[in-house]
């Protein structure tokens, strides 16, 4: 059953819910755009509803919490961000996609009035502005990052991939993993344009692909992709500093020729007691304990990430479960996470294709 949105019905029914979840794919491999589905919250079980596939390659999405409106990166060569309204039967279009100045997005997130872009392929950051309404208005401002990194196949120049605001909101953060850094930004009061604050440089070859924000807001957990390790930083809301303290390894290093770990994506626990990050290759997610503090994580167990090639990770709002999307296997696999040690079991699954990204709304 189609929509004039672009919407269609995974079984015909209409129907609401107040537990949903969002489920970004890759249109030009099989995916059906962005996918919703209602939460079970007794077993965390996803019963599909909907599809919309009103973006091409809507590979990552996010939430304005206070609007309740979707928003999603169209990750493609031209580059562009669409905005949808929640409605009973899944997600409604506001209007057509706007382009974002850059190529590529593959992350996205709100700060103010403001939506940000990690655009991959040209390797900046753009910011638009968001009309009361929600929509997308304006021309991007584009903040161009600079350098590479000693892999000539992946570090040739920058590739932005995760761009987000600190707890604080004063700040805003941009990971690149072909420069090897975080840039730390801070928006322009007047136009909303991206300043650069400073850039803290991570070790050379490592790949910076995502970061998280331990709860408590003072420690950041860098996620690598070229190099299976996670990098403990201090973060200083007063200054807009970011200074690295350690590393913990999240997989061994693969033998010549053999299969290779890229890490993909990294989540705190709500509560501060866990991290967790998925492995791609070694289709894991890896569970760190903080037991000895927030600086301090460490390895305590991997388990199977229920499919092929995690990209995503997600904790639902309580902590009690954790969502993975298997792009390669096309599926969403949901985990049940033991309260004591954060270890997480499989409970079930639902076929996604080509999925990329899980959103709680």
């Amino acid at each position: 059953m189609g929509g004039a949105d672009g919407i269609t019905s995974t079984d015909g029914r209409d129907r609401s819910g107040g537990h949903r979840v969002h489920i970004g794919s890759f249109t030009s491999a099989g995916g059906r755009g962005i996918t919703t589905a209602d939460v079970d919250p007794a077993t965390g079980a996803l019963t599909l509803l909907s599809t919309t596939d009103a973006v091409a390659d809507p590979s990552y999405l996010a939430l304005d919490r206070g609007a309740g409106i979707v928003y999603a990166v169209s990750e493609t060569e031209q580059g562009a961000v669409a905005a949808f309204r929640p409605a009973p039967e899944g997600l409604v279009a506001l209007g057509p996609p706007r382009p974002v100045g850059g190529a590529g997005p593959t992350h996205l997130s709100v700060t103010g009035r403001r939506l940000l872009t990690a655009n991959y392929t040209s390797g900046s950051v753009s910011s638009l502005p968001l009309a009361a309404d929600g929509t997308v208005s304006g021309p991007a401002e584009v903040l161009v990052h600079r350098g590479s990194g000693p892999d000539a196949s992946r570090q040739e120049r920058p590739h932005a991939h995760q761009v987000l605001p600190d707890p604080s909101g004063r700040w805003v953060l941009s990971v690149d993993l072909g420069t090897d850094s975080v840039r730390v930004c801070a928006p322009d009061p007047a136009t909303g344009a991206l300043r650069l604050h400073g850039e803290t440089a991570l070790r050379a070859g490592t790949g910076s692909r995502h970061l998280a924000f331990h709860p408590a807001g003072e420690v950041v957990y860098v996620l690598h992709e070229l190099e299976p390790q996670l990098t403990v930083c201090r973060w200083n809301a007063d200054s807009g500093q970011l200074e690295p303290i350690g590393e913990v390894p999240v997989a061994p290093v693969a033998a010549p020729g053999a299969v290779r770990a890229y890490p993909s994506a990294v989540v705190a626990s709500p509560d501060g007691r866990f991290v967790w990050a998925a492995v791609r290759g070694a289709d894991t997610i890896v569970t760190l304990s903080l037991a000895d503090g927030a600086e301090k994580p460490a390895l305590t167990d991997r388990a199977d990430c229920g499919g092929s090639w995690p990209r995503d990770l997600a904790a639902d709002p309580s902590g009690r479960r954790l969502y993975a999307a298997n792009e390669h296997s096309g599926d969403v696999t949901w985990f049940d996470v033991d309260p004591l040690t954060g270890q997480p079991r499989r409970s079930g699954s639902v076929a996604v294709p080509a999925a990329t990204c899980v959103l709680f709304a």
